[in-house]
């Protein structure tokens, strides 16, 4: 009853020749031979159908069983090339079926499955390569119904597992086709999801549209569905449809290719006529998936785009922003350092240097005079000290040229960091542009500090979590340093040779054995402008800290702030720093210094140009020298007398040197100057500025030390603090000191770490605040504001004390006053009194000094 050959081990056949069970067919080997001739030609395929028509013919005695999982899904991609994918598969198949097992062939499967039931007899094996499948057409008792067929079959299949070699999680499954498939051998692959076209019966007929109820109960015994779709109700397209998405193509294969031109009769929802089912394959195709998954999936995105972001920032700019600092501090590409150009500078030297040189003759006196502090800090650049070098003194008494023209003038790695730019820059951005440019950090992409804030905010209100974007102004200034301190590390290191004495050392332990050959790191105007905002410093004394633990370099700070140990106290807790404290030169070495500006020009005019020159010089050599124009001048005798009003700030002697160079008299000169200082004092810090509100101090307070540093050189502390327009301000009266001490108008002195004395900030402040007293007018108006001041001041004391009083005048009217309060009752009487007195007094000063007002310009 069953065939004797086996069609499913056969070479690949022509399409439509169908192998039966005739044992001549099977043993004529020419046939044999010719079907594989013209398989291997292209000429045939094997999924076209019977006869090439797309179609498997059966009888009312025939079925079709459809077998999935014969043929491995992955092969699928060899049909995608053109010409020879299937003819490749086509002439394979022999072998790949000789290295299935024997229980993949699915005529042997359907012998065992009814060995012991109804007989069947499998006439034809059509295989679907790109399907994985086969079709399997077999003939039965007509007496059998095929509902019976196919569940011993599925049973079978069910209690006898039968997995194929490629995948053992899976399993060979089959199902009865109940429609009629359309064998096709386009470049068609399968895919999970199916269109179902409602087609009619009859042309000209309509056909009807299945819900998706109907379209369930067909398609989910073949598999587990994701979902159906209904087409439109306004939609155009004909014929109507609906897509059924399958969560396996597997599924979707068996449906598709037992339910394909399956007929649904009335009973089934089909109409009156039937509607027939018209399945194809179909591409999940969505617009936009990327960008909507994207969009979707915010906490995976975000910090994922923000490791991606971090990840090429550091391995893509750190390296070049390391390199371009490097390139900073070692002047490698700086056209100066060029041999070439110093070859044209020197032969120029008389038309470049002139104006340089006569900048540098008047500093001579003064490097004389501090010639010891430049021996200390070269000595302690030679030493290995983990600690901080403090060079202090007031705006203008050369603390920048000491250190980088005297001390480091010969040291070639030295970085110079300005804190002026950094900190008066206004925004994050310009901060973190400023401090880039001190250091050359670059590429800087400050502009994203602001961008990245609102991605961050964006993404806020999307995730639900902050995702970390958008750094601090911390942050980023920790990135300039931390790169800053690598390539300091770098530029140390290269010093270091392979045939050193001590190359087996570590690199640590050599930084710490060879001080000298650390770069130097100089920070200037440290603690400018300290009072509006710390970060910038606070995050560059840490870093200055690390460098100098490390062994990196060596730090310089340059400040005027004479409590700078507060804010690195912070930084190095346990370390005892390097200071050098520069003040104003004494009058000697202040003269010599105006004089070397004054002759500075002729010094360099009288530099002999040539060899004819030089000559002519030496045959003159008996001649008499011209006299300087120092001592030409006779109006010097002046000199001492102004040295004396100006004291020994280099600006204010540099500058009485140009005055005098330009023709003015010494006396006329410094007048000038004091005149010029009286009226920066009275616009900056007494009537001149708008935002009174805005600064730390009131006019009156520093009224009160124009006044007093006027008739005294030097004022105690604490007995200003006593005033009454310190003593009640409500912003405290050692603010509004410190505010003034931060803009120079006075000095503070220290002694054991406490303030003791109030001195001017400049000595030619002195005479300028004598010339603001001697100005009649000027004093009576702010004095008069003074006194108005203090007798708000003691008014309100009156009010505070009359209110205790009517207090306690409430308590004796209901009850005797305890005999405990009576002496409480006359203090306060006695301040009333006070009080009282201050304001007749201070009403009868106004009272003159309104007349004052009124009477004279």
């Amino acid at each position: 009853m069953y065939a004797h050959v086996k069609p499913w081990r056969h070479l690949p056949r022509r399409a439509g020749t169908c192998l039966r069970s005739t044992p001549g067919l099977a043993g004529t080997r020419s046939q044999l031979w010719q079907q594989k001739l013209r398989a291997a030609s292209g000429d045939a395929t094997l999924e076209a159908g019977e006869n090439e028509s797309g179609h498997i013919s059966q009888s009312p005695s025939e079925g079709i069983f459809f077998f999935e999982n014969v043929y491995p899904l992955r092969l699928q991609w060899l049909l995608k090339v053109p010409f020879s994918g299937e003819r490749v598969m086509t002439n394979n198949m022999g072998k790949l079926q000789n290295l299935a097992i024997a229980a993949a062939d699915p005529v042997k499967v359907v012998n065992k499955a009814y060995k012991n039931s109804s007989p069947l007899t499998v006439t034809e094996v059509l295989p679907r390569l790109k399907e994985g499948g086969a079709f399997v057409k077999f003939t039965h008792d007509p007496s059998q119904s095929r509902q019976e067929i196919e569940e011993t079959l599925e049973k079978y299949l069910r209690e006898n597992q039968t997995k194929p070699w490629w995948n053992p999680f899976a399993r060979i499954q089959a199902s009865l086709v109940r429609g009629k498939p359309w064998v096709e051998d386009l470049y068609r692959l399968p895919t999970t999801r199916l269109r179902v076209e409602f087609l009619p019966t009859s042309p000209g007929e309509a056909a009807a549209e299945l819900t998706q109820e109907d379209l369930y109960s067909f398609f989910r015994p073949y598999g587990k569905l994701l979902d159906i779709v209904s087409q439109e109700s306004d939609s155009k397209v004909a014929p109507r449809f609906a897509l059924v998405d399958f969560t396996s193509r597997r599924h979707a294969i068996m449906a598709r290719n037992c339910m394909h031109g399956y007929v649904v009769d009335e009973a089934q929802g089909g109409g009156k006529l039937g509607t027939i089912l018209r399945l194809s394959y179909q591409k999940r195709i969505k617009a936009h998936w990327i960008r909507d998954w994207l969009l979707n999936h915010p906490r995976i995105v975000i910090p994922a785009a923000v490791a991606l972001l971090t990840g090429i920032s550091i391995v893509v700019f750190d390296p070049l922003r390391t390199f371009s600092i490097k390139v900073h501090i070692t002047r490698a590409f700086h056209i100066e350092d060029n041999k070439l150009f110093k070859w044209f500078k020197t032969q120029a030297n008389d038309l470049i240097s002139f104006h340089h040189k006569a900048e540098n003759d008047g500093m001579e006196a003064i490097w004389d005079d501090r010639k010891t502090n430049i021996d200390q800090l070269k000595t302690w650049l030679m030493e290995s000290a983990d600690t901080f070098i403090i060079v202090q003194g007031p705006r203008g008494s050369g603390k920048r040229e000491l250190i980088i023209d005297q001390a480091l003038q010969h040291k070639k790695n030295k970085l110079i960091i300005d804190c002026k730019p950094i900190q008066e820059a206004h925004g994050d951005s310009a901060t973190i542009r400023a401090a880039a440019a001190e250091v050359g950090y670059r590429p800087v992409f400050s502009w994203m500090n602001s961008i990245s804030g609102m991605i961050d905010l964006a993404a806020q209100g999307a995730a639900g979590v902050k995702t970390g974007f958008s750094e601090t102004l911390d942050n980023q200034l920790a990135k300039i340093w931390n790169n800053t301190a690598s390539a300091l590390r770098q530029i140390a290191l290269d010093n270091r040779h392979r045939d050193d004495s001590d190359k087996a050392l570590g690199d640590d332990e050599w930084l710490e054995a060879h001080p000298e050959k650390r770069p130097v790191v100089v920070i200037d105007n440290f603690l400018h402008k300290s009072q509006e905002n710390n970060v910038v410093y606070d995050k560059i004394a840490e870093w200055a800290a690390q460098l100098s633990t490390s062994n990196i370099a060596h730090v310089i700070f340059l400040t005027n702030d004479v409590s700078f140990s507060k804010s690195l106290s912070k930084a190095l807790p346990d370390r005892v720093f390097r200071q050098i404290s520069l003040s104003d030169c004494s009058p000697e070495v202040a003269k010599r210094y105006v004089i070397s500006h004054i002759n500075a020009d002729q010094a360099s005019s009288q530099k002999p140009t040539s060899d004819s020159a030089a000559a002519a010089a030496d045959e003159d050599e008996d001649a008499e020298k011209p006299l300087t124009p120092a001592q030409r001048r006779k109006d010097l005798a002046e000199l001492d007398e102004c040295i004396s009003y100006l004291g020994g700030r280099l600006t204010d002697l540099e500058f009485l040197g140009r005055r005098i160079k330009a023709g003015e008299t010494p006396k006329k000169a410094v007048q000038e100057m004091i005149e010029q200082s009286a009226s920066e004092i009275l616009k900056m810090y007494l009537i001149g500025v708008d935002d009174n509100a805005a600064r730390a101090w009131s006019p009156e307070q520093a009224w009160l030390l124009v006044s007093q540093l006027a008739r005294h050189a030097t004022l105690r502390y604490n007995e200003v603090l006593l005033a009454d327009t310190y003593n009640k301000s409500p912003a405290g009266g050692e603010s509004a000191l410190q505010a003034l001490e931060q803009a120079e108008l006075i000095t503070i002195l220290s002694a054991n770490g406490r303030p003791h004395s109030i001195m001017p900030g400049k000595p030619i402040y002195h005479s300028a605040f004598q010339r603001l007293t001697a100005d009649t007018v000027l004093r009576s108006k702010l004095d008069l504001a003074t006194l108005t001041q203090q007798t708000k001041i003691e008014s309100a004391n009156i009010d505070k004390y009359e209110a205790e009083l009517r207090l306690l005048s409430d308590v004796a009217r209901q009850q005797q006053l305890p005999q405990q309060l009576g002496s409480r009752v006359q203090w306060l009487l006695e301040k009333v009194a006070a009080c009282q007195g201050k304001i007749e007094r201070y009403e009868r000063e106004s009272a003159a000094l309104k007349k004052v007002l009124v009477t004279e310009y």
